[in-house]
């Protein structure tokens, strides 16, 4: 097995391939040479390995300095101008080898027929359609190599966004679990002040949320039904901590088990008790509803606003982080409209199905 993956490893080398690419050309011309033209095979092999090497210094001045000092920078003028005096340059060496080291070679001269190579090379040189018949041959691969070069490129430039986008969502959560934790926490603090009974079952949930959170939403995508028992604790903790001072439903008509961004709906629901019930003095309502209809997911949380409300003066940090997240995983996959009125707060989301 190690013996096969040095192998596999030995053929993905860069330099190999290169190599591998440039003798396929090379055993493509000879393989479809049609030798009633040629006197044997060591001139066809002779012939056709200065046509790889007019082709490599093409492709390679093209890749490694016209390219990346013109086009790239879209100096359009200036890299058609080097590119033709280029295939110049390489015409005029092919024409010159072919007429007066290759001909003279290989040519069976008689008295009567003698083979004029000063003549032929001017005659080649000037004639336009040789010129470009011969170009377009000597480009192919470079054109080829071209194509190969921006797929790989491309296909770098998509990883490193994926990667970017990993990282970025990796930040956002690092800062959503602490501020909840942080909100948690303050309501497990004032039990504790109080010595209420129900002190433990907070802990026993807030530990069932935090090993979700720490072990179980780690991929980009995850159960909606995780999801909604992580939000059935933390309104079981909400519960305890407001008691009869809010009133909370929560609907779910979910039939079968779909995937969603983790932490998305609870950023929500959180966001609404922060700013709609700790600071209403008197009972305050937050209704919930999760459903999945035709391949899509819809929440719908609307809740009460307290008429002393401070909130609209102050930006949410959980609710900007879970707008990134939904432009990061969803693009534009996705609506989220919020209204907002004197007494209400209401938030449509609305998320195709993973």
């Amino acid at each position: 097995m190690s013996i096969l993956k040095n192998i596999l490893h030995f053929f993905k080398l860069p330099t190999v391939k290169q190599f591998l690419f440039w003798l396929g050309v090379y055993l493509y011309f000879i393989g479809t040479v049609n030798m009633n033209y040629y006197s044997g095979y060591p001139e066809v092999l002779e012939h056709y390995a200065i046509y790889v090497l007019c082709q490599f210094i093409v492709a390679y001045t093209c890749l490694n300095f016209l390219i990346p000092n013109f086009l790239v920078p879209k100096k359009n003028i200036q890299f058609t101008i080097s590119l033709l005096l280029l295939l110049v340059g390489v015409f005029i060496f092919f024409v010159g080898f072919h007429e007066y080291y290759h001909i003279p070679k290989y040519f069976k001269s008689s008295n009567n027929n003698v083979y004029d190579s000063s003549k032929m090379f001017w005659e080649k040189l000037l004639d336009l359609r040789v010129f470009l018949g011969k170009s377009t041959i000597i480009l192919t691969p470079t054109i080829l190599l071209v194509i190969a070069k921006f797929y790989k490129d491309q296909q770098a430039y998509l990883q490193l966004n994926e990667q970017k986008m990993y990282t970025e969502l990796s930040v956002l959560k690092h800062q959503l679990n602490p501020h909840f934790l942080f909100n948690t926490l303050n309501n497990l603090y004032a039990l504790s002040i109080e010595k209420s009974d129900e002190a433990p079952e907070v802990i026993a949930k807030l530990s069932e949320m935090l090993d979700y959170m720490l072990y179980g939403c780690n991929d980009k995508y995850v159960s909606l039904n995780k999801e909604i028992e992580l939000i059935e604790n933390y309104l079981a903790l909400e519960k305890v901590r407001y008691d009869e001072r809010v009133d909370i439903s929560f609907n779910k008509e979910v039939t079968s088990d779909v995937t969603i961004a983790p932490l998305i709906l609870l950023t929500f629901i959180e966001n609404a008790f922060k700013h709609g019930v700790s600071q209403e003095l008197k009972k305050a309502f937050i209704h919930i509803n999760i459903s999945v209809k035709e391949e899509f997911i819809r929440f719908h949380i609307v809740n009460s606003k307290a008429k002393n409300s401070i909130a609209g003066n102050k930006k949410s940090i959980g609710l900007t982080n879970v707008k990134k997240q939904l432009e990061l995983l969803y693009l534009t996959n996705y609506s989220l409209d919020i209204k907002e009125d004197t007494y209400t707060f209401n938030l449509f989301l609305k998320l195709p199905v993973k």
